[in-house]
């Protein structure tokens, strides 16, 4: 017997028991078509359905316990979760909307796609319920940046991805240590060094020295010290670092991704604007992202890196196993490292702090990339589908960090109680958004490619001039030739250049 006929079954003995005579009592369960779309009337009460289609399979659980806990909140509304595979993703939802009844009422897509789908009628300007806060009084400037297209917000910001500097704490407090007793002990000389010039004993400074405890908040105000506001502070740390024997590098990251690169010139190149969607807002070749890039290929000599052989998963693993000091991580880095501790394959306390900037003089900025709520332009309930997805992105949101290992954008709550969550919040806050724009959609391809042709040691100044010619070439639909920038080589770097140059002679 199937689950619908045995109500009919209860609901006619519910009937006859009771002298009901009116079905419309108990929500008889009918299949009707209406305009605002499909109605589940249940012996539960009459309900609207909500399809809510998602690409990633991890969310499945937490997506399917928040329809439940919306259906209670909510009673007349039924919210349908639905996984889609694919690398068409926004070509199936296009498909769904057009030639099946259960069309796609929101989906969850990163902000990148959302002028393709905004171009499709897939995104629509989103309608805040009644009493909600503007966006822009609640969530970081990147959030909202990453939602807006021209000028109008098609997408809610619901979970993100950005990039921090991890490193290892039990290192540094290590190393904190060994230097305020260093620190002490010469101290301790020059005061023996005074009293023995002056005919005193100094039996009584050394009992004091040796009965001193170096305190947990000297230790942690060391470490903080010791955490690196720009690369030049790694380079200076790893001068005087006595690493232990199993560390095989003080700074090590996947220099062939450029999610993980990006912040070296993330602070001065500008692919459409602050939202991603501006054409007439390019500008990749400058002096500045020259500069920076340099300073990127000088790294190469200090953290010989190949680019054939590197992966984030090996770096990660590197880090756990206690070979890296620092690296450049993602978020899901969390997640990792504490599965790893529970069980027992993490040995280590760690931290996150904001990526260094590139020197004193130049700054950075990570790329980030939002996971949005779009509500389907085709749908007849965008009301109910809008107040859904305030529903998923603002409410209970802790538990999405908790289930999932995904940071979300809206910040109450207990997640960024933690210091490394709350970290990486602020990296996104002053992130640079994935932009929007359709003419654009290559260039990520083509900066990885121009900066590992700069990490092996071709001319940053070429390489960008080149990268630049070619996106405002496809931006503008004909050839363009970027004015040359002369940007003359300090005069240190230069004199080395010249010193490997003839050695390698030699």
């Amino acid at each position: 017997m199937t689950l619908k006929k045995r109500l009919m079954m209860i609901l006619a003995i519910a009937l006859i028991a009771g002298g009901l005579y009116g079905a419309g009592k108990f929500g008889l369960s009918v299949r009707s078509e209406e305009t605002e779309g499909e109605t589940d009337e249940t012996l539960f009460g009459h309900r609207e359905t909500l399809y809510l289609w998602y690409a990633d399979e991890t969310l499945t659980d937490y997506l399917n316990s928040v329809a439940v806990s919306y259906s209670e909140y909510q009673d007349e509304v039924r919210v349908v979760p639905v996984y889609t595979q694919g690398l068409e993703y926004l070509e199936t939802i296009n498909q769904a909307s057009l030639q099946t009844e259960e069309v796609p009422d929101l989906y969850i897509v990163s902000n990148d796609s959302l002028e393709k789908a905004y171009l499709a009628g897939l995104a629509s300007e989103v309608k805040l319920p009644e009493g909600v806060l503007p966006m822009a009084d609640m969530l970081p400037q990147s959030a909202v940046c990453a939602v807006t297209y021209h000028d109008k917000q098609i997408g809610y910001p619901f979970y993100y991805e950005t990039s921090c500097l991890l490193y290892n704490r039990t290192y540094l407090e290590d190393w904190a240590r060994a230097q305020i007793e260093a620190e002490r002990d010469q101290a301790l000389a020059e005061d023996a060094q005074q009293q023995a010039d002056s005919g005193d004993v100094e039996e009584e400074i050394q009992e004091a020295h040796d009965q001193e405890e170096v305190s947990a908040q000297d230790v942690e105000a060391k470490v903080e010290e010791t955490i690196p506001q720009t690369i030049d502070e790694i380079l200076s740390f790893a001068d005087v670092y006595d690493a232990p024997e199993q560390v095989e590098a003080i700074f090590k990251w996947d220099v062939s991704d450029i999610f993980y690169n990006y912040f070296i010139v993330g602070k001065y190149i500008d692919v459409g604007g602050e939202d991603g969607d501006n054409a007439d807002s390019i500008h990749i070749y400058n002096e500045n992202a020259i500069r920076a890039l340099r300073v990127y290929q000088n790294l190469n000599q200090f953290f010989s890196i190949d680019t054939k052989e590197i992966s984030y998963d090996g770096v990660l693993q590197d880090f756990l196993d206690g070979k890296i000091v620092y690296t450049v991580a993602t978020s899901d880095a969390l997640s990792k490292l504490e599965k790893a501790r529970e069980e027992g394959g993490f040995a280590y306390d760690y931290g996150v702090s904001r990526v260094p900037d590139v020197s004193g003089e130049l700054e950075s900025a990570s790329l980030s990339v939002t996971q949005c709520v779009g509500v389907n332009g085709y749908s007849t309930k965008k009301d109910m589908a809008n107040e859904f997805a305030v529903y998923l992105t603002q409410y209970n949101t802790d538990d999405l960090y908790t289930r999932t290992g995904k940071l979300p954008v809206h910040s109450g709550g207990k997640t960024y109680d933690d210091p490394n969550a709350a970290a990486f919040l602020e990296e996104y806050a002053r992130s640079v958004p994935m932009p929007k724009m359709i003419e654009t959609s290559n260039f990520w391809v083509e900066l990885e490619i121009a900066f590992a042709k700069i990490w092996e040691g071709d001319d940053a100044n070429d390489e960008l001039k080149a990268l630049s010619e070619q996106i405002m070439g496809q931006v503008l639909g004909e050839a363009y030739t970027e004015e040359y920038i002369d940007v003359p080589i300090p005069l240190e770097e230069e004199e080395e250049i010249l010193e490997e140059e003839e050695s390698g002679e030699e």
